[in-house]
Protein backbone atom coordinates (compact mmCIF):
# COMPACT_ATOMS: atom_id res chain seq x y z
CA UNK A 1 0.00 0.00 0.00
CA UNK A 2 1.32 3.44 -0.91
CA UNK A 3 -0.43 5.73 1.60
CA UNK A 4 1.41 8.83 2.79
CA UNK A 5 -0.60 8.98 6.02
CA UNK A 6 0.27 5.35 6.78
CA UNK A 7 3.91 6.33 6.25
CA UNK A 8 3.51 9.16 8.76
CA UNK A 9 1.79 6.80 11.21
CA UNK A 10 4.63 4.28 10.86
CA UNK A 11 7.31 6.97 11.23
CA UNK A 12 8.83 6.43 7.78
CA UNK A 13 7.53 9.78 6.47
CA UNK A 14 8.46 12.87 8.50
CA UNK A 15 5.74 15.16 9.83
CA UNK A 16 5.41 17.94 12.40
CA UNK A 17 3.59 15.90 15.05
CA UNK A 18 1.19 17.69 17.38
CA UNK A 19 0.00 14.53 19.14
CA UNK A 20 1.05 10.89 19.13
CA UNK A 21 -1.03 8.19 20.79
CA UNK A 22 -1.41 4.45 20.50
CA UNK A 23 -4.25 4.58 17.94
CA UNK A 24 -4.40 8.23 16.81
CA UNK A 25 -1.94 10.92 15.83
CA UNK A 26 -2.11 14.56 14.73
CA UNK A 27 0.23 16.62 12.61
CA UNK A 28 0.41 19.94 10.78
CA UNK A 29 -1.13 20.14 7.31
CA UNK A 30 1.46 20.89 4.61
CA UNK A 31 -1.00 23.23 2.87
CA UNK A 32 -2.66 25.06 5.77
CA UNK A 33 -6.02 26.71 5.16
CA UNK A 34 -6.04 28.53 8.52
CA UNK A 35 -3.41 29.71 11.02
CA UNK A 36 -3.96 26.42 12.85
CA UNK A 37 -4.53 23.47 10.52
CA UNK A 38 -3.92 20.02 11.95
CA UNK A 39 -4.79 16.63 10.53
CA UNK A 40 -5.91 13.97 12.99
CA UNK A 41 -5.74 10.39 11.74
CA UNK A 42 -6.11 6.84 12.98
CA UNK A 43 -2.92 4.81 12.74
CA UNK A 44 -4.93 2.01 11.16
CA UNK A 45 -5.76 2.55 7.50
CA UNK A 46 -9.37 3.28 6.58
CA UNK A 47 -9.77 4.74 3.10
CA UNK A 48 -12.52 7.10 4.32
CA UNK A 49 -15.00 7.49 7.15
CA UNK A 50 -17.32 5.26 5.08
CA UNK A 51 -14.88 2.40 5.52
CA UNK A 52 -14.82 2.34 9.32
CA UNK A 53 -16.72 -0.81 10.33
CA UNK A 54 -19.40 -0.47 13.00
CA UNK A 55 -17.37 -2.51 15.48
CA UNK A 56 -14.46 -0.05 15.13
CA UNK A 57 -16.43 3.23 15.05
CA UNK A 58 -15.00 4.16 18.45
CA UNK A 59 -11.88 5.38 16.62
CA UNK A 60 -13.92 8.38 15.43
CA UNK A 61 -14.64 9.28 19.06
CA UNK A 62 -10.93 9.03 19.85
CA UNK A 63 -10.15 11.40 16.99
CA UNK A 64 -12.71 13.92 18.29
CA UNK A 65 -11.29 13.62 21.81
CA UNK A 66 -7.79 14.37 20.48
CA UNK A 67 -9.21 17.41 18.65
CA UNK A 68 -10.84 18.66 21.87
CA UNK A 69 -7.61 18.19 23.83
CA UNK A 70 -5.50 19.94 21.18
CA UNK A 71 -7.95 22.86 21.05
CA UNK A 72 -7.68 23.30 24.82
CA UNK A 73 -3.88 22.83 24.95
CA UNK A 74 -3.28 25.33 22.13
CA UNK A 75 -5.68 27.95 23.50
CA UNK A 76 -8.03 27.59 20.54
CA UNK A 77 -10.99 26.82 22.79
CA UNK A 78 -13.17 28.61 23.84
CA UNK A 79 -12.61 30.91 20.85
CA UNK A 80 -13.74 28.31 18.36
CA UNK A 81 -12.60 25.91 15.69
CA UNK A 82 -13.90 23.75 12.87
CA UNK A 83 -13.60 20.01 12.38
CA UNK A 84 -13.94 18.78 8.80
CA UNK A 85 -14.21 15.24 7.44
CA UNK A 86 -14.22 14.89 3.67
CA UNK A 87 -15.42 11.57 2.26
CA UNK A 88 -14.71 10.55 -1.31
CA UNK A 89 -13.59 12.55 -4.30
CA UNK A 90 -16.82 14.55 -4.66
CA UNK A 91 -16.68 15.27 -0.93
CA UNK A 92 -13.26 16.87 -1.34
CA UNK A 93 -11.13 14.03 0.03
CA UNK A 94 -7.66 14.14 -1.55
CA UNK A 95 -5.80 11.55 0.55
CA UNK A 96 -7.33 8.09 0.77
CA UNK A 97 -6.86 7.68 4.52
CA UNK A 98 -9.48 8.82 7.04
CA UNK A 99 -8.47 12.18 8.45
CA UNK A 100 -10.13 15.02 10.31
CA UNK A 101 -9.05 18.62 9.73
CA UNK A 102 -8.86 20.85 12.80
CA UNK A 103 -8.96 24.47 11.58
CA UNK A 104 -8.70 27.55 13.79
CA UNK A 105 -7.21 30.98 14.15
CA UNK A 106 -9.50 32.84 11.77
CA UNK A 107 -13.22 33.45 11.35
CA UNK A 108 -14.84 30.46 9.66
CA UNK A 109 -17.65 31.16 7.20
CA UNK A 110 -20.70 29.21 6.08
CA UNK A 111 -21.21 27.67 3.66
CA UNK A 112 -17.60 26.55 3.49
CA UNK A 113 -17.65 26.18 -0.32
Amino acid sequence: MDCIFCGIAQGSVPAALAYEGERVLAFSDLNPQAPTHLLIIPRKHYASIQDVPAEEIGIVGEIVTVAQDLARERGIWPGGYRLVVNAGQEGGQTVGHLHVHLLAGRQMHWPPG
